[in-house]
């Protein structure tokens, strides 16, 4: 951050060494030609002079106060565009606008004596150039327009007056400081504009090298957030599976205790008293349904948000409503299964198939069309997942296709996967289709 702060102050010191050095050579310029010019009319030299000379400026005092006041506008917008770190676009555009302008009518008023400030003017608009080519085609028309509005090659087809006309009225040792000022000044500011230009195209190299560095930075931070995530989430499934492992551990276990029990007694019973036996039995099942309801209890707190509060079809209508808006992807759902609705465990394992299903096909597939279709063949319910996405040539285990299979597994079904024409899932669940459990 120093070193930044250090580069910012250097180019400042610089741009503003650039406008002095400016004003300078283009306000020395008009008040030495209006200077010379009261001179050469106090010595009474005129005619002497106008026969030397091509020509001579009409108003020589207009010039002088015209120059002033485009120096003093050239300054403002700089000044503006120095002080104000906020301003928006169109103001920047109109400041260099104004400078543009400003330039041409303070080279023509002068008479292309002095071109030094079209270098000015470009290199205030490099600052605000990000792309690299453009900023070298910029200095490339700033050094063609310094070099086309040179006087020496205007001045072949038109009259202009010349301050080195004016330089040789004075005594020859006049004329030698007075050229070495006026030629040093000149070549200073050709050698800052050289300086301004590199210094602008290193600080933008430093830029993009710095932006390079935070993206690979931003990069192995998200690669180890991804990581973490991950571990994360096996974490959480390691620790509910582990929950779930344990409540029914507690539940059916000693349910099925007792059941074991009992089916002992009744096999003790079945030919001494088969009365007793039928009760025990009665018994049992009544255990059974006990046991069943107590692993539904369990089992039911791995549901679904959306199914605590709609039915199947509706949480389902629901879901892809919002992918269609969200993720501008076309989800068709298409059942021959009137109405869809199953066993909570059942419907919970449907629905998360569909969902990873679409997640799937629209974060590794990048799919724009997604057909999901339910049918019901031989008491089994066909569920196919079809995307147009890029698919993929072998299929990885990953944590989605894991969970599917795990939870079709779970219902004593199967499911499989393709990667050829885009990603298809073909799910199929032996569905108890309203069989009631107490």
């Amino acid at each position: 951050m120093g070193g930044s702060r250090m580069k910012r102050k250097a180019m400042s010191i610089i741009k503003l060494f650039f406008f002095l050095i400016n004003m300078v050579q283009a306000g020395g310029i008009s008040l030495f030609i209006y200077m010379t010019t009261k001179k050469i009319c106090e010595d009474d030299q005129a005619r002497v002079f106008l026969g030397q000379v091509d020509a001579i400026p009409k108003y020589p005092e207009m010039i002088v106060w015209s120059t002033l006041l485009l120096i003093a506008l050239l300054g403002c917008d700089m000044l503006i565009r120095e002080t104000r770190k906020e301003q928006s676009g169109k103001i920047i555009a109109i400041t260099l606008g104004i400078d543009l302008v400003c330039s041409i009518v303070l080279v023509w008023i002068l008479d292309f004596n002095y071109n030094g400030v079209i270098l000015l003017v470009f290199a205030n608009i490099l600052v605000f150039v990000n792309d690299t080519k453009i900023k070298y085609l910029l200095i490339g028309v700033a050094t063609l327009g310094y070099l086309v509005a040179d006087y020496d090659l205007i001045s072949v087809s038109n009259h202009l007056f010349s301050v080195r006309d004016y330089i040789q009225y004075y005594n020859e040792t006049q004329q030698q400081l007075l050229f070495s000022v006026y030629n040093i000044l000149g070549s200073l500011n050709i050698m800052i504009f050289i300086l301004y230009c590199i210094n602008i195209i290193n600080e933008q190299r430093n830029t993009i090298q710095e932006v390079n560095e935070w993206s690979r930075q931003l990069q192995y931070a998200n690669d180890r957030l991804k990581e973490y995530n991950e571990m994360t989430e096996k974490m959480a499934e390691t620790r509910e599976r582990n929950r779930v492992a344990r409540e029914i551990h507690d539940t059916l276990g000693h349910t099925l205790t007792g059941v074991s029990a009992g089916v002992d007694a009744c096999i003790a019973l079945v030919d001494i008293d088969p009365g007793q036996t039928k009760k025990q039995l009665e018994v049992i099942a009544k255990a059974v349904r006990g046991g069943i309801k107590d692993v539904r209890s369990s089992v039911s707190e791995l549901r679904a948000d959306a199914l605590e509060h709609f039915q199947l079809d509706e949480a389902i209508s629901d879901m892809i409503a919002e992918m269609n808006s969200l993720a501008g992807v076309e989800v068709v759902f298409h059942s021959e299964v009137k109405p869809f609705r199953f066993s909570e465990d059942e419907e919970n394992v449907v629905y998360r198939i569909i969902q990873e299903g679409i997640t799937n096909a629209l974060r590794h597939g990048k799919a724009t069309r997604i057909q999901i279709d339910a049918r019901k063949i031989d008491g089994v319910l066909h569920l196919t997942i079809q995307d147009n996405g890029c698919g993929c040539k072998e299929i990885k285990k990953g944590f989605g296709t894991k969970h599917m299979k795990e939870r079709v597994a779970m219902l004593g079904g199967s499911i499989h996967f393709s990667g050829e024409n885009g990603f298809l899932i073909d799910a199929r669940i032996p569905i108890r289709w309203g069989e009631e459990y107490d």
